[in-house]
């Protein structure tokens, strides 16, 4: 770190703000928010960090800063910077997405169009509309109900539109404004939820057009009323009141994110909107982020917002002071909610079952990790993982994987005979060194690329054991996890270094599947040597108990729950002296 950053780092507040990163192009490449801008920008170049984190970290060559009066005031200026500069690593709002709504619009000649901008301009706004498509059907059909003008500018003569009965032809035919009232009082009662008052009227009328033997004007009228039913039933479903509400839901795993928001309209639910894209920091945090840049520029706001069960909406309280925000507890605003983050898991689950199940997607996924190290196509992935605790029951795993899936028959289990049980470099040398030799002896199929849950310790030993003692060079990696306990970045080289593969991305996908599946078959045979020892008994460890003193305890206390609770004169009455008492109590309390 030059010394003019480290001099800034020293001068940072401690109070709120927001802080932009930039390159030696000085370009801005992140923008973030911060309780305390002297903790938070700090913590980039200290610590560990995850694969984007340390990308991010090593282009940094200068920062600024804007200190706010309130966390308020910078999440809200976060939202303007990110709109403004579109940094780089801002992937998950850099989506300025704006939904469609229908404009009634205020001129002499009113009509209705689409539009994704509300302006100020004295026209009828209604929505927003889930999609494009949704929107565009409602106005088809009230381009059949109501005949407003279609022409921005109007034509010199009549147009289809007219011969068709969409439209009343102002171009030729003078128009009453009674006539404009009365179509856009039924048009604003359509579509604020009175569409079947509508339905009702058309049926009023094809049963007098049938009574007066009008076949023709009768069919129009029940096509219309079926038009009407399957759109209007394909966007909306019938809910409590007619309040306008959002409610959000949300699910992460793996380093994605998908969330949804169901529009409540007029007592109407509009179908849900669903965004899934990777995450980088804690999963409230990037959420509140999220419904924050959602409504950052939004043109009408809803009467109420709901959150899922664990979420601070105090900001979003503060900031949107003229919507009630608030976490349900129960009632159907809840079930909304919980309706919401059900369909989000599932979304993020259909996301990961797509991506394992596409053969297409694991080939690229397969070469991406093997462009990102300069190797061949790994066909044959071998990954090992320790599992101890304090050095109790240590055991290894390893897994395999075939074209970029599981082989689970050629999973093996280790138990480690190393008198340095705790010393997961020694474990690693040990496992590589027996599972290798085994390999060479029954000649075995060796892998394309070996990894190692673990850093440059584990990566060392491994690649050790493999070249000067058993003379094999194959490509190993290491595999790193951040605090929250995923996989963070690939190591590679002598010596490691990160890898640059796009947190994101298909290899990195595969990355995460090798290092999550070697992890869950290391910990369930860890659990399971556990148990077994267990149940022989915890005494075993501890020097100075042998067969004789473990029966005269169990004579006196009955149960290890008594002995780790017993006092040093229980100790002295069945002859254990007050040393070797404190040291059973204190091993059977871990």
């Amino acid at each position: 770190m030059v010394d003019q950053l480290k001099h800034k780092l020293s001068l940072l507040p401690d109070q709120p703000g927001c802080y932009l990163m930039k390159n030696k192009e000085r370009e801005i490449i992140y923008v973030g928010k911060a309780k305390s801008l002297r903790s938070r920008v700090r913590s980039y170049f200290t610590g560990s960090h995850d694969a984007k984190t340390q990308r991010m970290v090593i282009d940094i060559v200068d920062f600024e800063y804007i200190v706010t009066a309130s966390n308020l005031d910078a999440l809200l200026l976060e939202c303007n910077l990110i709109k403004k500069h579109r940094p780089r690593y801002n992937v998950m709002l850099k989506d300025d997405k704006s939904y469609p709504y229908i404009r009634l619009t205020k001129e002499k000649h009113p009509r209705l169009e689409v539009t994704r901008k509300v302006k100020k301009d004295g026209s009828r706004y209604f929505g927003p509309y889930p999609n494009a498509g949704a929107a565009q059907q409602t106005k088809k059909l009230l381009d059949r109900l109501y005949p407003l003008r279609k022409c921005r500018t109007l034509p010199k003569r009549v147009c289809l539109y007219y011969h068709l009965e969409q439209c009343v032809a102002p171009c030729e035919f003078p128009v009453a404004e009674e006539t404009y009232e009365e179509m856009t009082s039924q048009i604003i009662r359509f579509l604020n939820g009175g569409y079947k008052e509508v339905q009702q009227d058309l049926q009023t009328k094809m049963e007098e057009a049938a009574a007066g033997l009008q076949y023709e004007q009768a069919k129009e009228y029940r096509d219309t009323i079926s038009h009407i039913e399957a759109i209007m039933h394909k966007q909306h479903m019938d809910f409590a009141d007619r309040v306008d509400r959002d409610a959000f839901g949300y699910a992460s795993a793996k380093g994605w994110m998908c969330v949804q928001v169901f529009f409540s309209r007029q007592g109407k639910l509009i179908e849900r909107d669903v965004s899934i894209f990777p995450h980088y920091n804690e999963p409230e945090e990037d959420f509140l982020s999220y419904v924050t840049q959602f409504y950052h520029s939004a043109p009408s706001l809803p009467r109420e917002i709901h959150l899922p069960q664990g979420v601070d909406h105090s900001l979003l309280s503060a900031w949107l002071d003229t919507v009630k925000v608030h976490v349900p507890q129960r009632g159907l605003k809840k079930q909304l909610v919980e309706m919401a983050t059900q369909n989000a898991q599932i979304a993020l689950e259909e996301r990961f079952q797509l991506m394992e199940k596409d053969q297409a997607r694991t080939e690229q996924a397969m070469q991406e990790l093997a462009e990102s190290i300069s190797i061949g196509l790994p066909r044959r992935i071998e990954a090992f993982d320790n599992s101890n605790i304090q050095g109790t029951s240590p055991v290894s795993a390893m897994i395999t994987f075939l074209d970029g899936k599981p082989a689970k028959k050629e999973y093996r289990k280790f138990k480690i005979r190393s008198e340095r049980k705790a010393d997961d470099v020694d474990t690693m040398r040990e496992v590589i060194r027996r599972r290798y030799t085994r390999v060479l002896k029954e000649d075995l199929p060796l892998p394309d690329l070996i990894l190692i849950d673990g850093g440059k310790g584990q990566m060392g030993a491994a690649l050790d054991v493999l070249e000067n003692e058993l003379g094999l060079y194959i490509p190993v990696g290491g595999m790193v996890k951040d605090d929250r306990h995923q996989t963070a970045r690939l190591l590679f080289g002598d010596p490691p270094e990160p890898v640059a593969l796009k947190r994101g991305s298909q290899g990195f996908y595969l990355l995460q599947r090798v290092q999550e599946e070697v992890h869950r078959f290391a910990i369930s045979f860890h659990r399971q040597t556990r148990s077994k020892a267990m149940i022989t008994s915890q005494l075993d460890s501890i020097p100075g108990i042998g067969e004789k003193r473990k029966r005269l305890l169990f004579q006196h206390f009955g149960s290890i729950e008594k002995m780790a609770k017993g006092s040093i004169n229980e100790y002295r009455e069945a002859g254990i002296g007050d040393k070797l008492a404190r040291e059973i109590i204190a091993t059977l309390n871990k």
